[in-house]
């Protein structure tokens, strides 16, 4: 490995150690009772190391999931045409699913911190805007209609529901499953037309 690649490695750890220092001490002792100070020192390094990571402690304990969304619409929209939306974004999704699968504790504490702090899902949702505005245009451009027509906003909002839904069983269980066999299952109803599971004959897994 070269040096450039030694020192985004490293970024990469300490932004990932600072994450998780983050969410662990709030976690534990609640978000007022938690400062910069604090992270930073859990994670051995300083608060001037921090601000070069995370501009606020609510950006630390978010997190940076958007990182990988221009990779993930450039497979989607390089996957094979005879692929329904639907599958064209599970087969792009995968990579992020795979990196996600791996960190299955830090997603536990993330959702119970927002879950016992609200006020930070706006702040989620507003990092996610811009990446969510890319994904209709190129499930526009996929399906040849434009994008302020209701289908691709739709077809976005749909499965970023369905990933949120696998996302918060997979992490509030303890089931042997993995993060994509919920993936899975959740784009397999989508692509069945959200079957009433009551009911005979249930909707089969995309894959």
């Amino acid at each position: 490995m070269n040096d450039s690649g030694l020192r985004d490695r490293k970024k990469q750890q300490t932004r990932a150690a600072l994450t998780e220092a983050a969410l662990r001490l709030v976690d534990e002792r609640g978000l007022d009772a938690v400062t910069v100070e604090d992270i930073s020192a859990a994670a051995d390094v300083s608060p001037r190391t921090f601000f070069n990571y995370f501009a606020t402690k609510d950006e630390a304990l978010i997190g940076d999931h958007t990182a990988d969304d221009a990779a993930m619409r450039a497979r989607f929209l390089a996957a094979d045409p005879s692929l329904s939306v639907i599958e064209a974004l599970l087969l792009a999704a995968e990579p992020v699913v795979a990196a996600i699968e791996q960190d299955r504790e830090i997603w536990r504490r993330r959702i119970r911190v927002m879950t016992d702090n609200p006020q930070l899902v706006a702040g989620m949702m507003t990092r996610s805007a811009r990446s969510e505005h890319d994904l209709i245009v190129a499930i526009a451009s996929r399906v040849g209609v434009a994008p302020e027509t209701g289908w691709p906003l739709l077809a976005a909002f749909v499965t970023g529901a369905a990933v949120r839904s696998a996302l918060l069983t997979w992490a509030k269980t303890d089931s042997p499953r993995t993060f994509a066999d919920h993936v899975h299952e959740a784009f397999g109803a989508l692509a069945a037309g959200l079957p009433d599971p009551s009911k005979p004959d249930p909707s089969k897994d995309v894959r």
